[in-house]
């Protein structure tokens, strides 16, 4: 898979769409960090790393369990996930670039030279970075 990524917002957005309770990703750093931003902003419940058995009898892996949010009648809390910069097109914004996302409604997630942070955080340290995608 060349856009691990993608494939973990993908994940995430068809579980909320059919309000399922959790999703699991496999584990890596990055999706980790950016799983971490989403409960620090409140997009989702937790999250936690589980080890899952294989179903072909090789070796078990490691995925992240994504608790997702709903409202108190069921609607969405995270109601959109856009991937920015994919393999094929990286988007940077300087220190003082970042645009707000949805207004200022929502949350761009950039991985910059002091790690994964917000942009409203990397606006705050005075840094730019790769936007990998915004949450809304």
């Amino acid at each position: 898979m060349a856009d691990q990524i993608s494939d973990m917002l993908t994940r995430v957005r068809n579980a909320v769409l059919r309000h399922q309770a959790r999703v699991d990703v496999p584990l890596s750093r990055l999706k980790a960090e950016i799983v971490r931003i989403l409960q620090s902003e409140g997009y989702i419940k937790g999250f936690k790393v589980v080890v899952t058995a294989n179903p072909q009898g090789q070796a078990p892996v490691n995925m992240i369990r994504i608790a997702l949010k709903y409202g108190p009648r069921g609607e969405r809390v995270l109601s959109g996930l856009q991937r920015v910069s994919r393999p094929g097109r990286r988007v940077y914004y300087g220190r003082d670039k970042t645009p707000p996302v949805l207004v200022g409604l929502g949350t761009s997630i950039l991985t910059t030279s002091r790690g994964v942070m917000t942009g409203r955080d990397a606006a705050k340290a005075g840094v730019g970075g790769e936007v990998l995608c915004n949450v809304w």
